[in-house]
This record gives C-alpha cells, sequence and structure tokens, in this order.
C-alpha cells in the first residue's frame, strides 16, 4: 500500500476522508434503507477522523502510534460496503509506518 510521501499529501488525504463520510453522510440521508450498515458507524469514523485532522492542525499530532481508531471499525469491511476504505487504509498505512520515502 502506497504511503504519502510529504505531509501536505497526507493532509490531503485526511481531508478528502472527511469530505468522503460527508458524502456518504448524505448518501444515507438519501437512501437510509439501504445504507443500514453504514450508518451504524459513520458518526465514530468521521469523529476519528476529525481527532486526527484537529491534531494536525494544532501541531499535537503523533505519528507511528500504531493503528489509527477507526481501523477497528473498517477492518472487515470490503469496498461494497465503505467505497473509500483503501483511502482510510493508505492514512492508517502513513500514520503508523511514516511517509513513504525513495527507500522504501
Amino acid at each position: 500500500m502506497r504511503r504519502a510521501k510529504t505531509v501536505d499529501e497526507y493532509v490531503a488525504l485526511v481531508k478528502e476522508a472527511i469530505y468522503e463520510v460527508d458524502d456518504m453522510r448524505a448518501a444515507i440521508e438519501y437512501d437510509e434503507e439501504g445504507m443500514g450498515d453504514v450508518a451504524k458507524f459513520i458518526d465514530e469514523l468521521e469523529s476519528n477522523l476529525k481527532e486526527v485532522f484537529d491534531a494536525m492542525v494544532k501541531g499535537t499530532y503523533c505519528w507511528r502510534t500504531g493503528d489509527l481508531k477507526y481501523m477497528d471499525l473498517i477492518r472487515n469491511m470490503d469496498e461494497g460496503t465503505l467505497p473509500f476504505r483503501a483511502l482510510l487504509v493508505q492514512i492508517n498505512e502513513t500514520h503508523k509506518k511514516g511517509l513513504e520515502t525513495d527507500e522504501d
């Protein structure tokens, strides 16, 4: 799994994930019945991503502290349930291993 190469790229990935969550929330509101599985965890996922982003903004973000909180939520999900799962995994890999370098 490719990781972000720069801090700016990493921040952009987190922003994109937050946008995807907002988009999914709109889909849930439109088709609550068809999106029932996702509705159960969307609030927690959004909260976890915003915690990461807020820590980045405040300058308190810490790399390499293990999996991000949301990984427990998405670990057993597939792309059909969570279309941006790969993005979330990429963010987590960057968090766990740091930025990708040419030596990787």
